[in-house]
């Protein structure tokens, strides 16, 4: 069957399947409108992808590293090849992303593929000085098996592909669970897949139970997850129950620094992208804003004429902020923000629901400044479009604030101080840090982040060793008899009284 949003549907490469479950509505969160229909895998159907996945990846496993490169780089021909208009649009009238952004994120993730093409094929294994002559001693990388991926709705093509693309250059089959409120755009996509063998990559929606069921299962080895720190921690669990491999990609509540030497222009501009970027829905967001004392002021007034000039609208229209993907994700961004202007905070932009966008879960992005460290939009995770600024006397005291927090992955400095710029490097507690240019990813090098923002890492050589194992081999050409096998030699012992035999 071809695809269609109307009918609830799976998918086990190069096959859409119909489904069998209750179909649910998908609500457009601009227009409160309806999209298209869901439904929850049922055991019949997760019984079906994974033995799918079983059967294709023996034979993939047994590919030669030149073979699987050259099917990963179909699949990044079919990417540039597709018309991915249908699914960008379906994504915003899924959850809200502005259209130039969903086609962008569709439409670019061929180079992850063609990365770990290439990394898989150059990266085999490690051949080590040996320990003894006449052995020849080294290891290996081999796949777990088949692999789980269980996706976010901020960015529900990239991530996914970030993953797959490692976990099948590994040698793995992939078992994707797409977020609830974009599966639609996912399972459209998925068509890139086809030219893969069949069976090797499949899209299994539903909710919670079905993300349970799939790493419960003996037929699963490694799971890869995105999404927040509460289901961070409950699959991180379920998997360490089962000894199970995982990387966990968990948010956070990411700190920026203004420092007294930043470029406030630059600073400013770059800040409202770092603040409310997919409506600030997004796991590296900027939300803790650090500014220090001699350019507070300043600061606060650039970054607020800046995001005065944003767009509000419907993501298919010409708007930078769209609507959050939800009512609750909205009312969680509207308690925080209350309850910081409640003990003292003032929304010097923001605040409120947009009065001429009152259908649709929109709000407008907020600047709040008077913010404590103690204050409960500090101490959470915001996810919505909320910058909360905290003055602060000098540098030394940002980092000190900005590391106050169980979260770490990444941080963000602006200052034209190369001394600021090595310190923070070295001192913040984040898996990444970027300095004057916040939110930039590169393929090689590594994502995630520390302390509750997760575990393992994606991209770069760690992403790949993600989804592969190792194994050490030693290898004796010339077969003899060790000197220091069983038996032992007698003078090897000592006596009752301690003294060694001659």
């Amino acid at each position: 069957m071809d695809f269609s949003p109307e009918r609830p549907a799976f998918f086990v490469n190069p096959d859409y399947r119909p489904m069998a479950g209750r179909p649910r509505p998908v609500i457009d969160p601009a227009t409160l409108e309806t999209v298209g229909a869901i439904a929850a895998a049922e055991d019949a159907e997760v019984d079906a992808a994974l033995g799918a996945a079983a059967k294709a990846q023996a034979a993939w496993k047994r590919l030669d590293a030149k073979t699987r490169a050259k099917h990963l780089h179909a699949v990044a021909n079919a990417i540039e090849a597709a018309d991915f208009t249908f699914c960008a649009e379906l994504m915003v009238r899924e959850m809200g992303k502005p259209y130039p952004e969903a086609i962008g994120e569709i439409a670019n993730c061929a180079p992850i593929f063609r990365y770990y093409a290439e990394m898989a094929r150059d990266d085999a294994g490690k051949v080590a000085g040996t320990t003894q002559p006449g052995s020849f001693q080294y290891a290996r990388y081999e796949p777990y098996g088949v692999s789980v991926h269980i996706m976010p709705y901020n960015f529900p093509i990239l991530l996914m592909c970030w993953t797959v693309a490692a976990s099948l250059a590994a040698g793995n089959a992939c078992v994707v669970k797409p977020a609830e409120a974009t599966t639609l755009a996912t399972l459209d996509y998925m068509k890139v897949f086809r030219s893969l063998p069949e069976g090797l990559v499949s899209c299994l929606p539903g909710g919670a139970a079905t993300a349970q069921a799939l790493i419960a299962s003996e037929r699963t080895h490694a799971v890869a997850f995105t999404g927040s720190v509460a289901a961070g921690k409950a699959v991180a669990v379920a998997c360490a129950e089962r000894m199970k491999p995982c990387v966990i990609e968990a948010g956070g509540s990411d700190p920026l620094i203004i420092s007294e030497h930043a470029p406030l222009e630059v600073a400013a501009a770059g800040s409202v992208t770092a603040a409310f970027h997919l409506t600030g829905q997004v796991c590296t967001s900027a939300e803790r804003f650090f500014v220090v004392d001699a350019v507070h002021d300043r600061f606060v007034t650039l970054f607020a004429e800046k995001t005065r000039a944003l767009r509000i609208g419907n993501g298919l229209g010409r708007s930078e902020i769209g609507p959050l993907v939800s009512e609750a994700a909205r009312a969680k961004v509207m308690r925080l923000v209350d309850d910081a202007v409640a003990h003292g905070a003032k929304a010097v932009t923001g605040g409120r629901i947009p009065p001429a966008h009152n259908t649709g879960w929109f709000y407008e992005p907020t600047i709040l400044t008077g913010v404590t460290p103690d204050m409960a939009i500090v101490r959470e995770e915001c996810f919505g479009p909320v910058a909360a600024v905290c003055r602060v006397k000098d540098f030394d005291e940002a980092i000190r604030l900005a590391n106050d927090s169980p979260f770490g992955l990444g941080a963000s400095l602006f200052t034209t101080d190369l001394a600021e710029a090595h310190e923070a490097a070295e001192r913040l507690e984040a898996g990444m840090v970027w300095v004057n240019n916040p939110l930039i990813d590169n393929d090689a090098l590594p994502f995630g982040g520390w302390k509750a923002s997760g575990l393992g890492r994606e991209l770069g050589r760690q992403g790949l060793d993600a989804f592969r194992r190792s194994k050490m081999v030693i290898i004796d050409h010339k077969p003899e008899i060790q000197g220091w096998w069983y038996p032992y030699p007698d003078d090897w012992f000592r006596d009752a009284g301690g003294r060694k035999h001659i």
